[in-house]
């Protein structure tokens, strides 16, 4: 199910404008409709899109918010109040809830397809946007007509949700303020592409990432190849809300980020040295690994002189932890870090065995 709301002002008038559903639906369709329509109403959110400035003008672009949310997430409200009561807030607003648990790439897909908006802002269901977000796309994208995607980040007051929670929140952070400028990446968090570049991409690869892993990652690098322009602004912030245990944080590193990323870049043939690939982290990395072989081997020296190096490589992301965080989390920082990087290396071999696996029987197919 998508449900559509749609902003149409007809004249400056400092209230709400009235909204209305952007489709009709019939039998089962429109069933399921009333119902999440009803479990929304239980709260005031579901309400006109609050809408205070002109209406769209020539050469400003208008925007659709697209909302993956299959799974039903109990952040689902939250986001959707951000997204309303936000400055300059979008025209269109789709939220696509079924079919139940379809991969992000699928659920974006099916909400592309039905907006109308010249920008899709792609809005994870557990990021909260900053009031400023949607204000600093349009402004971004109705300045540079060259611009064809644009990415924020995670900001860096993570809400309480445990020391593992908050350590990813801020590790994104990091990585997306260190790197900001022209991408070849992309990331569908808080992400915009322009519409008619989206569509000729042919969108998420939902056959190939059916789940949630590398979509927008490789969206972005389909649409660099093609000579697009792919920007981060890490000032386009939203809060994240999601609650990571040590465990799903290792998982989701191994299985569903770092082997899908290897494969691709062995695919594509394009590696990157953008954000988490770049060379601090990569010697990050080996400084990681180095660490573990000489204590494995015996020789305390050559470990020690390996885990200061890392600590050097990431002072200013541990100054962050300890800022935000305070003195006692940065030693727990630190060790997550190492788990961090030392699932990243785990994952090249594993990586590699998968696009190995994908080629051998890419010819079967073909036959």
């Amino acid at each position: 199910m998508i449900l559509t709301f749609v902003v149409r002002q007809t004249r400056p008038s400092g209230g709400c404008a009235r909204a209305r559903r952007g489709r009709s639906y019939s039998g089962a369709a429109r069933r399921a409709s009333v119902r999440m329509s009803t479990d929304l109403i239980s709260t005031p959110l579901v309400q006109p899109l609050r809408r205070v400035e002109a209406p769209p003008l020539p050469g400003r672009p208008t925007l659709t918010v697209i909302v993956p949310a299959t799974d039903r997430p109990a952040s689902l409200l939250r986001c959707l109040q951000a997204i309303r009561s936000g400055h300059d807030s979008p025209e269109e607003l789709i939220v696509v809830t079924d079919p139940p648990f379809a991969g992000p790439a699928e659920a974006r897909n099916a909400g592309a397809a039905r907006a109308t908006g010249d920008i899709l802002v792609f809005v994870d269901s557990d990021v909260v946007v900053h009031a400023d977000a949607f204000a600093r796309i349009r402004a971004a994208f109705g300045r540079n007509p060259r611009l064809t995607a644009l990415f924020g980040s995670y900001d860096d007051d993570p809400p309480g949700v445990g020391r593992v929670s908050a350590f990813r929140n801020l590790l994104h952070h990091y990585v997306h303020h260190a790197s900001p400028g022209p991408a070849t990446t992309f990331w569908a968090g808080l992400g915009a592409v322009r519409r008619d570049a989206f569509e000729t991409s042919g969108g998420f690869d939902a056959r190939r990432f059916p789940r949630p892993s590398v979509e927008d990652v490789e969206l972005g690098t389909r649409l660099s190849r093609s000579g697009a322009l792919i920007v981060l602004d890490p000032a386009v912030q939203g809060a994240h809300l999601k609650s990571w245990s040590l465990r799903e944080m290792i998982v989701t590193d191994f299985a569903c980020r770092g082997v899908p990323w290897v494969a691709l870049m062995l695919r594509t043939r394009s590696p990157s040295g953008a954000l988490n690939l770049g060379w601090r982290h990569r010697l990050s990395a080996a400084a990681c690994l180095l660490t573990l072989a000489a204590l494995a081997l015996r020789h305390p020296a050559v470990a020690a002189a390996a885990f200061a190096a890392f600590i050097v490589l990431n002072l200013a992301f541990y100054r962050l932890i300890a800022r935000r965080l305070g003195p006692a989390a940065v030693v727990q920082g630190v060790a997550l870090h190492a788990v961090h990087y030392l699932t990243a290396v785990a994952s090249i071999p594993a990586g590699i065995g998968a696009h190995l696996r994908s080629s051998l029987r890419a010819p079967r197919r073909d036959r």
